[in-house]
């Protein structure tokens, strides 16, 4: 298993050398998720540890939160087995505008029961388990099997 500010770090720095410019947070958090589902899909095993919470705007994980404020990542280190999802993960997510990618979260299930009872422009810290992730890349397998069926994919 990675550690999550590795593959933060990794994702800060590609980010940079691709758009001259620092990932806002937004798009951190919401890259981390996609590929913590990705691994999910792939490897039925989880990427990294840490537990993500229902956020308004999304999938958070409160460590790094604190780690982009301080811009405390360490180096980008070698991530390993996981360069394969990380990379797939940014090549098809991170063109796409912070905002864009908080809607894709929020049809995500394990995003909408952490949010269960509480109102849309309401703060939340409800943790999103791993279980619920686990529903969302179920799903999404399922999806591209249809989709590599028909020859679609």
């Amino acid at each position: 298993m990675n550690d999550v500010k590795t593959i933060a770090a990794y994702l800060c720095s590609r980010y940079q050398a691709a758009h001259g410019q620092r990932i806002d947070e937004m798009k951190l958090h919401k890259l981390l998720y996609f590929a913590q589902r990705e691994s999910l899909i792939r490897n039925d095993a989880p990427l990294f540890e840490g537990e993500f919470q229902g956020w308004r705007f999304g999938p958070v994980l409160p460590a790094i939160r604190e780690s982009y404020r301080c811009d405390d990542f360490g180096p980008a280190g070698d991530l390993g087995d996981a360069q394969a999802i990380v990379d797939d993960v940014f090549d098809s997510y991170a063109e796409k505008d912070s905002w864009s990618l908080s809607r894709l979260t929020h049809g995500e299930i394990s995003w909408k029961r952490s949010r269960k009872g509480i109102a849309p422009s309401e703060s939340s810290a409800n943790p999103i388990p791993l279980d619920d992730i686990r529903l969302d890349a179920d799903r999404m397998r399922q999806r591209r099997q249809m989709l590599d069926q028909y020859g679609l994919l």
